[in-house]
C-alpha cells in the first residue's frame, strides 16, 4: 500500500516511524481501551502526574475513567510474568489537566514496557532504545539518566520530615538549600556534600563513574554503585552512548520507581519529550512479582520544535529574563561585574531586548511574577525570580544560586495578641499557593481570599483573620497595628534556568553562574 507521507503532519510520520522502530526492537503492539476503571487510578494517585481525572458511569452503574496513564493500564491489563520477559509497545492518548488551568489535554503518548524476569541486560536495552527513539526524532537531543538508588542512599541520614524537601531541591539543583538543611543537622554533612558533588555532575556515560566514586564513595551503599558502573559500562559501548548524559537531578517518585530513571531533551523545545525509569515499586505495590521498565514519547509536543536556522542561532546566545524595578537593576549590577556586561540595556530609550554580540548575552525586560514563566517555557535560558514567586507558581526549573538580593520573608500577620477561634481560619493573600501548601503542612482548615493589593486592611475591616504577605522591614504592618504571628519562608531572588536548555548550554550556563559567586557576599 502507498502512503503519501506528505499529507501527514510531522509528529504522525514520528509516530510511524517510533511504531517500526519499536516493532524492529522486538516489541510487540499493546492495544487497550479507551477508557479504565476509576478504581485503577484512585489508589495510586502520586503515580500521576495529576491527580485530576474525567471520570463517567457507564451503563453497568461502573466509574469509569478516560486514562490520565497508560502504564498502569498495561499492568493491569497483563499477566504478572517473572520468569519471563515481556516487551510491549504502545501508541495511546492519555488525559491530563493542562498546569496552571483545570482543563484537560489530550496527549499522545508513543512508548515501550519491558515487564518480567528484567535484568540489567534488558534495562540497558531500554535505555539506549529511548536514546535510538531521540536520535530518529533529532540530531539535537539527548537522553538525562540518574539513579534513585544513589540519591536515596545519599538521603538515607536525612531527618524523615524533611527527606522531601532535600529530595525536591536534588530535583532543582538547589544546592543552596541541601546546605542549610545541613547546617540545620537536618542532613548529614559528609552526605550532604556528596548530594551537592553528584548533582554537579553532568558528564558523558563513559566518564562519569570516576566524578560519581570521587563525591560519592563512603556515602552511597557498595552494591548501588556497583550496580550503576555495571550500566554506564554498558551504556558506554552503545552506538548511540554520546547522546547520553548522566544527571543526577532527574528523578522520579521513589514510592514507585526505583534504579534507573530517563528524561529526554530535545533542542528547541522547553520540556522533557520523553520520560521513563524502572518502576518495580509501583509492581509492588500493586502486588506484582514481575519487574519493569519503560518510558513514553509525548509526541504532541514535537511539532513545536524549532527549526534548525532558529536552533544555531540560540546556539549564539543564553537568553535571560531580568525583572523590571529595582531587583532587575541590582542584578544586572551583579551581572555586570560578572563580566556580562550590555551596555545597550542602560539606554532610555523604551526598548525591552538588548544584546552583547561580543559576550553572546541577550537580556529583556518582563514583569517580575512573570519572569519564571519565561525560562519555564523556553523564551529564556536563564533568569531572576524571587522565591515568592518560585514558591507560588512552581516553576520546573532549575533553581542555581541565591543571590541574596530582595531579601524578606513570606510571614503569617494579624492584630497583636491573635489567637485562633474554633471553626475555619480566614486568610487573605495574593499568594494563595503557597498560604495553602503552609496550612495544608499545619494540618490546618482555611478559607483563601485572594486579593491583589491593601492585604493588610483585610483584618482591619474583618474580611480576613489573617494574612499571608511578604514582610521586609514590618513598618507596614505596624502603621496597621499587626505583627509577624508565623515565619514561613525566606525570600530572595534566585539565578533560575530552563531544565531543557541547561543540556544544550551546560557550560555557558554554569560559567554564569560561578561568575555570579564572588559577588554574592554572605549568599551561597
Amino acid at each position: 500500500m502507498y502512503i503519501d507521507d506528505s499529507v501527514l503532519q510531522n509528529n504522525e510520520k514520528i509516530i510511524f516511524a517510533l511504531r517500526s522502530l519499536f516493532a524492529k526492537r522486538g516489541f510487540s503492539r499493546f492495544a487497550m481501551s479507551k477508557f479504565e476503571e476509576y478504581d485503577t487510578y484512585v489508589g495510586n494517585k502520586d503515580f500521576l502526574v495529576s491527580d485530576n481525572v474525567i471520570t463517567f458511569t457507564d451503563t453497568n452503574g461502573k466509574l469509569m475513567a478516560l486514562k490520565p496513564d497508560v502504564t498502569l493500564s498495561v499492568v493491569k491489563s497483563s499477566p504478572d510474568t517473572p520468569a519471563a520477559v515481556k516487551k510491549l509497545f504502545y501508541s495511546e492518548n492519555v488525559y491530563r489537566v493542562s498546569k496552571g488551568t483545570d482543563s484537560f489535554k489530550e496527549i499522545m503518548q508513543t512508548g515501550v514496557e519491558c515487564i518480567g524476569n528484567v535484568s540489567c541486560e534488558e534495562i540497558c536495552s531500554v535505555i539506549e532504545l529511548a536514546a535510538e527513539s531521540l536520535a530518529l526524532i533529532s540530531d539535537s537531543a539527548v537522553l538525562n539518566i540518574s539513579s534513585l538508588d544513589i540519591i536515596g542512599s545519599l538521603l538515607s541520614s536525612a531527618d524523615d520530615s524533611i527527606r522531601h524537601e532535600i529530595y525536591d531541591a536534588a530535583g532543582d539543583k538547589n544546592v543552596n538549600l541541601i546546605r542549610k538543611f545541613a547546617e540545620g543537622n537536618k542532613i548529614d554533612s559528609d552526605a550532604a556534600n556528596a548530594l551537592i558533588s553528584v548533582l554537579g555532575i553532568n558528564d558523558s556515560v563513559a566518564s562519569a563513574y570516576e566524578r560519581l566514586q570521587q563525591a560519592a564513595t563512603g556515602c552511597v551503599d557498595e552494591k548501588s554503585m556497583i550496580y550503576f558502573r555495571e550500566i554506564l559500562a554498558r551504556l558506554s559501548k552503545s552506538e548511540f552512548a554520546d547522546r547520553i548524559s548522566v544527571n543526577f537531578s532527574v528523578l522520579g517518585d521513589i514510592n514507585y520507581y526505583n534504579g534507573v530513571v530517563f528524561k529526554g531533551y530535545i533542542k528547541g523545545i522547553p520540556d522533557a519529550v520523553l520520560s521513563g525509569g524502572q518502576y518495580d515499586m509501583l509492581m509492588k505495590k500493586l502486588g506484582r512479582k514481575s519487574k519493569a521498565i519503560g518510558f513514553a514519547v509525548y509526541t504532541d509536543m514535537l511539532d513545536s520544535a524549532a527549526s534548525e536556522t532558529e536552533l544555531e542561532d540560540s546556539d549564539e546566545y543564553i537568553n535571560v529574563a531580568l525583572p523590571k524595578g529595582r531587583l532587575g537593576e541590582k542584578v544586572y549590577e551583579l551581572l555586570e561585574k560578572a563580566g556580562y556586561e550590555c551596555p545597550e540595556l542602560l539606554d532610555p530609550k523604551r526598548k525591552l531586548i538588548f544584546e552583547n554580540s561580543e559576550k553572546k548575552i541577550r537580556y529583556f525586560w518582563v514583569k517580575p511574577a512573570d519572569a519564571a514563566i519565561y525560562v519555564e517555557r523556553g523564551a529564556a535560558d536563564v533568569g531572576i525570580a524571587g522565591k515568592d514567586i518560585l514558591l507560588e507558581q512552581s516553576p520546573d526549573v532549575y533553581e542555581l544560586l541565591d543571590l541574596g538580593i530582595g531579601v524578606c520573608k513570606m510571614a503569617i500577620a494579624g492584630p497583636a495578641g491573635f489567637e485562633k477561634k474554633e471553626g475555619t481560619l480566614k486568610v487573605a493573600t495574593k499568594f494563595p499557593e503557597i498560604a495553602k501548601s503552609y496550612y495544608a503542612s499545619k494540618g490546618s482548615d482555611i478559607d483563601i481570599i485572594k486579593l491583589n493589593g491593601s492585604i493588610e486592611i483585610a483584618p482591619i475591616l474583618g474580611l480576613s483573620d489573617v494574612i499571608c504577605d511578604i514582610v521586609e522591614t514590618g513598618k507596614t504592618l505596624a502603621e496597621n497595628n499587626l505583627v509577624v504571628l508565623e515565619d514561613v519562608a525566606p525570600i530572595s531572588a534566585r539565578f533560575i534556568a530552563n531544565k531543557s536548555s541547561y543540556n544544550f548550554k551546560a557550560k555557558q550556563i554554569s560559567r554564569m553562574a560561578e561568575a555570579l559567586v564572588p559577588f554574592l557576599g554572605g549568599s551561597k
